[in-house]
């Protein structure tokens, strides 16, 4: 089984492909984790990928593509896996399909968490985390006891960057750009399914697990 998570940054889309792989035994392969995991092993792919990002710059699509299949193609995912993170884009996709279908297989399901931007704005730019041990609250579902303060070792809670109001509203101004037309491709393909990721978190993960199965 070979499914693709979609949503919005802050939709909660990683919290469900990590359920569901470990629900149905298949490899949870975020793009993220292999870049870091290439890296840190100093392969020739992950030599090749640190060499656009200590520019600065996105590692171009071929190179991501090469550095997913390589992964996918390990024992651990001959049963299947969830993709977290990858396609971001059209010709991502496209790459990605022209390779399944050289191998004689397909994409089976791609899942769109849906949850409205307003949604996601008020979720991120409620969390807050600790300055010194990590742990992250939200000033409405998961308040600290005392506001402002850890519960675990007494830091300041602060918002961070990526959760500011102006850069979750640019992050999805990207996402709108870019990943909703994969929404439209994979709906094309008769493989999207949309759940309700405004619920409860084990709401959706049910919706999710209706679907597969």
């Amino acid at each position: 089984m070979k499914i693709i998570m979609l949503g919005a940054p802050g939709a909660g889309k990683g919290t469900q492909a990590k359920m569901i792989a470990e629900k149905y035994s298949i490899p949870h392969v975020s793009t993220g984790d292999i870049f870091r995991a290439n890296i840190k092993n100093g392969t020739d792919l992950g030599k090749e990928a640190k060499s656009y990002m200590d520019k600065g710059e996105l590692v171009p699509d071929e190179l991501t593509v090469r550095i997913l299949l390589d992964r996918v193609a390990q024992e651990d995912c001959k049963n299947g896996y969830v993709l977290d993170g990858f396609p971001r884009t059209i010709p991502q996709a496209e790459v990605l399909q022209s390779e399944l279908n050289k191998q004689g297989t397909d994409v089976d399901f791609a899942i769109n968490v849906d949850v409205p931007d307003e949604n996601i704005i008020k979720r991120m730019s409620g969390r807050r985390a600790c300055v010194t041990c990590g742990a992250t609250y939200h000033i409405e579902h998961v308040p600290p006891k005392t506001e402002g303060i850890c519960d675990k070792c007494g830091s300041e809670l602060i918002l961070r960057d990526d959760d500011k109001e102006e850069t979750v509203k640019n992050r999805l101004s990207v996402y709108h750009d870019q990943t909703q037309p994969l929404i439209d491709f994979y709906s094309a393909k008769g493989v999207l399914k949309n759940v309700d990721g405004t619920v409860d978190m084990m709401d959706v993960f049910n919706a999710i697990t209706n679907i597969l199965g």
